[in-house]
């Protein structure tokens, strides 16, 4: 019992492990090896791929060195890769030493796999012990930067990977092929959606909080919710019943694929009203195709003498082994097609359905689970501490942000635009904490590139981490996908929320236009419309910028109005006519030339605060720093009176 316990705990240990760098590696990809669309998406995804493809050299290094000693040293380069990525956040530093540790992490898993047949309750553990991890860190302190508690986690957490690791292993049977092949389809689909805690909350803003928006206006917008992290206990939960209950009855066997499948197809359609059961069902049928792969122990083929690699032994380890390489590698390519579409602009949904189908296929060709005839975990006990685990996590990291308007309108605003780039500074350092430094005393901020919880990022919720620093609540607006897009944050409260989807000319990534009105009091309300335009490279956002000011006189319908963003165009071009020849005043034109990008030497001025006559801009400053790849500008407005 000690032996199969172990064993499962191990590889859940592991595969935490295995999650943070892979959750540090892929944001470096983009922002430390490339510099996001300035780099080639497909020499991007081809540095990503190659150390994938790397493992499939392990296991025929399995059969010369053998299967533990290659596992024990795999594990101490990835429990220490784990552990130095904290201490050195950005730069090359954080890219080769989480490079390191997902190679480490790949002939691991590799060996283990190699090692075990009845992966699935260690598999399924590990991905529910990481989503509440990263619950508990608020998606943010676990694999970054942190303080003394961060570094006793990650040395406590490696400690006791590293002690199971280094004892004997069970010997294993034959079977469980199939369960380590869906190691990498469930990470993927588990980081995306299943157990996001950042997709959790970003569901919940959308649907308490979903304001009136009709197709003909694009998605609808979403809003800072009280207890957003708390699908994600929900899931963990029916996640960890499903994958620790196989169904006895033939019919069951169709449960989980169908689930998972409908799960998929939510997020396929990318709208953001469907996540929350996304996220529910896509994490109750990972679980159940996961039980549907857990095989039976079988005896233990014993090698004969002069038997060597054709004996049954090296036989199911090789199929397991190159199992999980082969799982890992549909991790790796999946999330390339998925995430590349937003710069090469091809349909990406098909990508979760494609690897939801895989998953429910693998499971579906599975026999039927015969009874356990060793120990088990106990299915409901375990999902339910998890459970518990992840409401506690959800209900101390969240944070009810609330404006106020009791003291009156006031005489001036200061309104601040940044493109904060999902969060990563020039050095591909993620840190929420200089982002909020950087916006300083602004009253009404409009942020563009704001991520909430791609996995290619890490799964942060972006905007959900600043707005607690900033104790500002938010309105947010999908543009590429309902997790990627526009916000304005206020200090004063925020109503009659709509966006519109503007037209693409041509652009791989989608842009929008949202329009939020600020309570200032005594019936004194201002207009402020966020947009980030996407032009093709080399043109002129001539269209979108068109669009935009036409929607936003429309939405002012004659209030004082703000338009603030990353607009692509410098002051005297074709797009930046367009505001003005709607009427528009540059806010920021005492202080040109006033250059935004690229932070760490700006020369373009492309970052823009544009107001309705009436309004008049003062103490305009683009503050200097490194916390994105632009700066953001701020600017004092007075009020018209009365």
């Amino acid at each position: 019992m000690r032996y199969r316990h172990r064993t499962t705990v191990v590889t859940a240990l592991g595969l935490v492990l295995l999650t943070d760098v892979l959750r540090v590696f892929l944001p470096s990809v983009i922002t430390i090896f490339g510099q996001a669309a300035s780099t080639p998406a497909e020499l991007l995804g081809a540095f990503a791929l190659g150390w994938f493809v790397l493992a499939l050299a392990v296991p025929p290094l399995l059969r010369w060195v053998g299967v533990r000693p290659v596992a024990l040293v795999a594990a101490v380069v990835l429990a220490g890769a784990r552990l130095a990525v904290t201490g050195f956040p950005g730069g090359r530093v954080q890219l080769w030493l989480a490079t390191a540790g997902l190679v480490a992490g790949l002939c691991w898993l590799t060996a283990v796999a190699a090692g075990s047949n009845r992966p699935a309750p260690g598999l399924a553990l590990g991905l529910a012990a990481a989503a509440v991890l990263h619950t508990v860190s608020d998606t943010y302190r676990s694999p970054w930067l942190g303080g003394a508690e961060v570094w006793v986690l990650g040395v406590v957490l490696a400690a006791l990977f590293l002690a199971g690791q280094a004892l004997p292993a069970p010997p294993a049977g034959a079977g469980g092929a199939r369960a380590w092949l869906l190691v990498g389809p469930a990470l993927l689909l588990a980081g995306m959606v299943a157990l996001s805690p950042a997709v959790a909350r970003t569901a919940m803003s959308y649907q308490f909080g979903l304001l009136g928006s009709s197709p003909a206006q694009g998605s609808g917008v979403a809003v800072a919710p009280l207890f957003g992290p708390l699908p994600v206990a929900l899931a963990v939960g029916g996640f960890l019943l499903a994958a620790l209950t196989p169904p006895r009855r033939p019919a069951g066997r169709w449960i989980g694929p169908v689930a998972l499948l409908a799960g998929a197809v939510l997020v396929a359609l990318g709208r953001g009203e469907l996540l929350l059961p996304a996220v529910l069902l896509t994490a109750v049928g990972l679980g159940a195709c996961l039980a549907r792969c857990d095989t039976a122990e079988e005896p233990v083929p014993r090698r004969p003498a002069g038997d060597g690699e054709a004996s049954g032994f090296h036989r199911a380890a090789g199929r397991r082994g190159y199992a999980a390489v082969g799982g890992m590698l549909v991790f790796a390519v999946a999330a390339v097609l998925y995430y590349a579409a937003y710069d090469l602009g091809y349909p990406n949904g098909w990508v979760p359905v494609a690897v939801a189908v895989l998953t429910a296929a693998v499971a579906l060709s599975a026999g039927p689970v015969p009874a356990r005839t060793g120990p088990s975990l106990p299915p409901v006990r375990t999902a339910a501490c998890a459970t518990a685990l992840a409401l506690v996590a959800a209900l101390t990291v969240d944070e009810t942000l609330v404006a106020g308007n009791r003291e009156g309108p006031p005489a001036t605003v200061r309104v601040a635009a940044y493109n904060i780039r999902m969060g990563f500074g020039i050095e591909g350092r993620f840190d929420p904490d200089a982002l909020a430094r950087a916006v300083g005393r602004a009253d009404v901020v409009v942020l563009s590139e704001v991520d909430r919880g791609w996995l290619l990022n890490g799964g942060h919720d972006t905007l959900d981490l600043l707005a607690e620093r900033l104790h500002m609540p938010y309105v947010f607006a999908p543009a590429a996908d309902p997790l990627w897009g526009d916000a304005v944050l206020s200090r004063w409260p925020l109503a009659a929320a709509r966006t519109r989807r503007l037209p693409s000319v041509g652009a791989p990534t989608g842009a929008q236009a949202l329009g939020v009105t600020v309570d200032l009091g005594a019936d004194v309300r201002l207009a402020v419309v966020a947009t980030h335009l996407q032009p093709p490279p080399g043109r002129e956002p001539v269209v979108q910028a068109r669009a935009v000011a036409s929607f936003a006189l429309g939405y002012a319908a004659g209030r004082p109005l703000v338009v603030a963003g990353d607009l692509n165009t410098e002051p005297g071009a074709p797009g930046f006519a367009e505001f003005t020849r709607a009427g528009l005043v540059d806010a920021l034109s005492a202080a040109r030339p006033l250059p935004t990008s690229p932070a760490d030497d700006p020369r373009e001025q492309i970052d823009h605060v544009l107001v309705s006559p009436g309004l008049t801009g003062a103490d305009a400053v683009a503050p200097r720093g490194t916390a994105s790849d632009h700066l953001p500008v701020a600017v004092t407005l007075t009020l018209p009176p009365g």
